[in-house]
């Protein structure tokens, strides 16, 4: 049996962490959507073998247990007792290590499919809670919707989708290691967005206030080493973004135009300036 399930990017409109646990873990209290580049898993599972397979188009995958879609099959296999084998493709279009969540959207994906092809009617909160075994942002990827989230990435909360808007998405040329990002926090001189206010912003569907309530409190952390994020948020703002920030600990930057007008040419500007650039909008 096979499914090809569809894996989206995420964003952060907000993102903060406002302490850390004991065991180390970050609490987060982010505003994530998801956005319609996207990769595609193909899940087929092999009756007659036990073993999990990875392969994908990207050559900077792993194919191995460090794949998170390799875990995420492996930890459905060994909860539910599953015999038999699964082979996992990926066709990879989101940047790797971009702040985007490819890899834990890629993870959420193969949990959706195999929950299927396995028949094992799992409800979503407990693939997400599954989910967050692997990756802290595999809980919200499972839903794939603007969501409020929080605790150790395990709560999730679907809220009112964005307003009609326009993204574009400009990677620079280096990946960032979320590890070593977490382990530079200064929590006590650690910038805090009003993460409530941007809730409220969308719940209003006020598209203003969601540009003045945006806020990434690692983006200094991220741009004190790759400083060309901020000279893209510039550029950005220069050629007409209502609003530009970093995703995730990054580099990815995103601006949000209300107009596609707007939206073509912060693309057109950027491309001069960064190979990777993406023009698309929130899923609704």
């Amino acid at each position: 049996m096979r499914i090809v399930e569809k894996a989206p990017a995420k964003i952060n409109l907000g993102l903060d962490t406002p302490y850390n646990h004991e065991d180390g873990l970050q609490e987060w209290n982010m505003v994530m959507t998801s956005i319609d580049l996207a990769d595609y898993i193909e899940v087929t599972t092999l009756p007659t073998e036990k073993g999990i397979h990875v392969s994908s188009n990207s050559g900077f995958l792993p194919n191995d247990q460090r794949n998170l879609t390799f875990q995420a099959a492996k930890l459905l296999k060994e909860r539910f007792n599953i015999q038999e084998g699964v082979n996992i493709a990926i066709n990879k279009h989101i940047p790797v290590g971009a702040g985007l969540g490819g890899g834990s959207t890629d993870a959420a994906a193969v949990l959706r499919a195999l929950n299927k092809l396995w028949g094992l009617n799992l409800r979503l909160p407990e693939l997400a809670a599954l989910g967050l075994e692997v990756d802290s942002d595999v809980p919200y990827c499972v839903y794939g919707k603007t969501a409020h989230v929080f605790g150790k990435g395990e709560r999730v909360m679907p809220i009112k989708q964005l307003p009609a808007c326009w993204l574009v998405l400009a990677k620079p040329k280096v990946s960032v290691s979320t590890p070593s990002v977490l382990r530079q926090i200064d929590y006590e001189n650690l910038s805090h967005p009003d993460i409530e206010g941007l809730i409220s912003a969308i719940f209003l569907s006020d598209f203003d206030q969601i540009i003045n309530k945006m806020g990434n409190g690692l983006e200094p952390i991220t741009a004190e080493r790759y400083p060309e994020i901020l000279q893209i948020k510039e550029r950005m703002i220069e050629f007409g973004a209502n609003g530009a920030q970093m995703s995730g600990t990054g580099p990815t930057v995103f601006a949000i135009c209300q107009k596609k007008s707007r939206a073509q040419r912060v693309f057109n500007s950027i491309r001069g300036f960064c190979q990777e650039v993406y023009l698309v909008h929130p899923l609704s």
